[in-house]
């Protein structure tokens, strides 16, 4: 029997191990209300309840519920008010949904090397950069580029990570963007946020998410003389209310995640061949991340751990340049929009070497996903089969 089976764990088993109907109040109010648009309810929506929760517990000014993390991203580019065309600078490792979001706004991305935590490498930016997307990947707080007026942070992976100076990720750029997808450290299955402390851009990103309608809740939208065209991004009751339930495990799940993670540090085994990758005090340590000597140890390890039904993956599939997207510039436009507005001239990749470095970073490095709902007997338990099974490659 697999490791998974006999602990009772998911292939991806954060947030989803806290899913539970008995502690569904919030759904059930919603249902029983007969109301799951948030901006029919008669009272206040449970979706303004959601949001004010994770404002007060982040540290943000604003926080906006939406579809998705991909939906947030766009929301946060489009309140700059930019220029079709624009250059976006985001990291060349990480999900596809942010160059997505940048392309889907008309914008430019520029894939911008990373650093050996494979974080954004700031040094690379230009002194001009305008808009830069910087993604906390893996639950690793990345730093922050100075001086660049719209940093928006993708904190889909880091839910609860914080600065060294205590503030949380999401809260220091511009804006701020969060996933509630299935692997992610709370989920809804979909569900996202975006947070911002700028009161001008969170009203341009309530208006745009509601069609670009002044909505009064409870009435049909209404529109002011000089409003311009939004989209629908509007969340329902029922994934707010499914959100609420889970933030109310946030604590609870990043303390089994560090009682977990720093078990594991005393127990996994020292080889030369073989770097834990360190963690931060504030990083929402979602995974053990290894990295091997070679991309062989590496495969063997995948290869072990998965004999062993010990969930593990890793990270090659974030290597935006050489994503179709992004290498095959194809657009649904018969005009290539907006990839024919790309400057003439101008790099839309920034790197030292090529990404050479990368490519071999991602190719030997491994992530384990630690299981915060396990109690800490189960919890070592799974830690020493990990240690086991490292050991034996």
């Amino acid at each position: 029997m697999s490791l998974d089976k006999r602990l009772g764990q998911r292939f991806l088993p954060y947030g989803a191990n806290y899913l539970d109907y008995s502690d569904m109040t919030e759904l059930a109010e919603a249902i029983g209300h007969g109301v799951l648009f948030r901006y029919q309810t008669e009272h206040e929506s449970i979706a303004s309840r959601l949001e004010r929760r994770v404002a007060e517990r982040l540290g943000a000014a604003h926080v906006l519920a939406v579809h998705n993390c991909t939906e947030a991203l766009r929301l946060a580019l489009v309140s700059t008010r930019p220029r079709t065309g624009d250059l976006v600078h985001i990291p060349a490792a990480t999900f596809v949904a942010v160059a997505g979001a940048v392309l889907s706004s008309g914008l430019i991305p520029v894939l911008v090397d990373v650093d050996a935590s494979l974080s954004l490498d700031t040094t690379l930016l230009p002194p001009d950069a305008q808009r830069v997307i910087v993604a906390h990947m893996e639950g690793t707080v990345a730093t922050l580029p100075e001086g660049v007026p719209y940093v928006i942070e993708d904190s889909a992976q880091a839910l609860g990570a914080r600065f060294p100076d205590g503030r949380h990720t999401g809260t220091r750029g511009y804006a701020g963007t969060f996933s509630f997808h299935h692997n992610k450290v709370l989920t809804s299955g979909e569900g996202g946020l975006v947070t911002t402390n700028d009161p001008d851009a969170w009203q341009t990103m309530r208006c745009y998410h509601d069609h670009g309608s002044a909505r009064v809740p409870g009435r049909y939208p209404t529109w002011t003389a000089d409003a311009y065209y939004g989209e629908n991004f509007v969340t329902s009751e029922g994934v707010a209310a499914i959100q609420y339930q889970q933030f109310r495990h946030l604590d609870e799940l990043l303390a089994g995640l560090e009682r977990q993670h720093a078990m594991a540090m005393a127990e996994l085994p020292a080889r030369r061949d073989l770097q834990v990758l360190p963690r931060a005090a504030g990083d929402a340590k979602i995974s053990l991340r290894f990295r091997w000597e070679s991309r062989e140890l590496r495969d063997a390890a995948v290869a072990a751990l998965t004999a062993k039904g010990i969930a593990n993956w890793t990270l090659g599939k974030y290597l935006l340049p050489e994503h179709p997207v992004l290498t095959g510039r194809r657009s649904l436009y018969a005009d290539g929009f907006p990839w024919h507005l790309a400057p003439q001239g101008q790099p839309l990749a920034l790197s030292r070497d090529g990404f050479a470095r990368t490519r071999d970073l991602l190719g030997r490095t491994l992530c384990v996903p630690l299981s915060p709902e396990l109690p800490a007997a189960e919890q070592l338990l799974a830690v020493r089969a990990v240690r086991d099974v490292l050991e034996a490659v």
